[in-house]
């Protein structure tokens, strides 16, 4: 798949060479900052990437929520309690933090490429420890196969925002980040859908082995498809800069700059702080809420394991909905912080209003407050990665993802174990009462946040410089 305009070895390789109005109608634009030239021209590839990473993205989604889905049945199966089952969603949240640093060094060592390939890799290896699971004695296999999962997520959760700006034009960067964030809701949907049709609540272990086998072969197979594919279609990055503001990025970043330097002044960003606590706040209520739903449903309705299947699908197909939208919305407006305030709104209503319901019997009303849920903190998700990036810029996209995702990863501990503590003890309402409480401080936090859109102010000035030089 090409990247570059097969002609331009015509001219030495170089478009500046080219007549400006000749490299304008091949697709070029040159862009000059400081001392240096740029040519600016995006990749016909840059969907492909995306594409791939995002399907790979699902599969590990898939992966950390298809056990909290049927959380009742693989009990019964391995013979352990709701708490350890509990936990093959939570390793995720644990290993996040620590790997954090290494693999972003690995990412400034080697680059995109690599780090995409080890994602992939750890989650096709995980997926086939998992197939060696299938018997009731060999639950600590499955959990190796979870742990190896959930260092893949490292890899992957925060390079959304990394792969928009690396390979997207400017009015595409949001548009492409829920792209790529949309993999991941997706993989929740079908991590939430496919367990609860695939296997039945029986009694039978060697009839509910065959079952669990379908699902563990199935994501093996897909697992190791996405491997071969990130192998074949990624690239580093583009030939030429596909934006202006990935150009500012490489005139304005000491190339000698370290995600570990980049800490200190990121954090000495009061709006970025704000932001940091209120983002793992919505994630981590979030993340409790899909890993504690197959308890809290089942709670209420009895034998019902496929409504968790279909409350967990409509709150992450809203979300992806909402993924989006958002991404358009904010290519097209920039408002960053009045969609933030409207989305964690809507989050707390919705879960103010799940947790009134649930216990009602009417169904159809939690699925409308799953829904308004899932469509809001799911549509957060993403926005958020863009917010952090426009409060921080230029410093490195991975960064502010990867400090985001360890606020949210250890808030998704802290949350999902006190809640369910919450409710063994007190009940569903109460344990919901509590996420309610945090994701009002995170509305009120949120509405301190000053929208310093350093990378669209940036943007604004150079693009007012091109017009006054004609």
């Amino acid at each position: 798949m090409a990247d570059e305009d097969p002609n331009q070895q015509e001219h030495d390789g170089t478009p500046s060479q080219m007549p400006p109005l000749e490299a304008e109608a091949r697709g070029y634009t040159l862009f000059r900052v400081l001392d240096r030239e740029f040519t600016i021209k995006v990749s016909k590839r840059r969907w492909a990437v995306v594409l791939v990473f995002s399907c790979y993205s699902m599969c590990n989604a898939f992966q950390w929520i298809h056990y909290a889905a049927i959380n009742n049945i693989f009990m019964y199966f391995y013979g352990v309690s709701s708490f350890a089952i509990d936990w093959l969603s939570m390793c995720y949240m644990l290993t996040y933090t620590p790997l954090l640093l290494p693999v972003a060094w690995l990412l400034e060592k080697f680059g995109l490429r690599t780090i995409s390939l080890a994602g992939s890799a750890l989650n096709c290896l995980g997926a086939w420890v998992k197939v060696g699971s299938l018997q009731p004695h060999l639950f600590p296999v499955t959990v190796l196969g979870q742990v190896i999962c959930s260092m893949a997520q490292v890899f992957i959760l925060g390079m959304p925002s990394r792969i928009a700006s690396v390979w997207f034009g400017d009015d595409e960067v949001s548009t492409a980040c829920s792209t790529a964030v949309l993999g991941n809701q997706l993989g929740i949907a079908l991590g939430f859908l496919v367990p609860a049709v695939s296997a039945p609540n029986i009694d039978d272990p060697d009839e509910l082995a065959y079952h669990i086998s379908i699902i563990f072969y199935i994501t093996a197979g897909v697992a190791t498809l996405l491997f071969i594919l990130v192998l074949i279609v990624f690239k580093e990055k583009p030939k030429h800069s596909p934006s202006r503001t990935q150009c500012l990025s490489y005139a304005f970043v000491s190339p000698d700059a370290s995600f570990l330097s980049s800490i200190i002044p990121v954090f000495k960003n009061q709006n970025f702080v704000l932001l940091f606590i209120s983002y793992g706040l919505n994630a981590g209520a979030f993340y409790a809420l899909c890993t504690l739903l197959n308890r809290m449903v089942i709670f209420h309705y009895t034998g019902e394991g496929m409504i968790v299947g279909r409350i967990g699908l409509t709150i992450t197909v809203a979300g992806m909905l909402g993924t989006v939208i958002s991404g358009i919305w904010l290519d097209r407006t920039k408002t960053y912080k009045e969609t933030t305030m409207v989305l964690y709104i809507m989050t707390l209503v919705g879960m103010v209003g799940y947790t009134g319901t649930l216990n009602l019997g009417y169904l159809w009303i939690v699925y409308i407050t799953a829904g308004i849920i899932g469509f809001s903190i799911t549509g957060y998700l993403t926005l958020g990665f863009e917010f952090a990036v426009e409060l921080t810029y230029p410093e490195s996209e991975v960064v502010s993802s990867g400090l985001l995702n360890v606020s949210a990863q250890v808030f998704g501990i802290i949350f999902t174990i006190s809640q369910g503590q919450i409710m063994d003890n007190y009940g569903t309402v109460p344990g919901n009462i509590f996420l309610c409480v945090f994701l009002t401080l995170g509305a009120v936090l949120t509405a301190f946040i000053k929208a310093d859109l350093r990378r669209q102010r940036l943007l604004k000035i150079f693009r007012e410089i091109e017009v006054i030089g004609g």
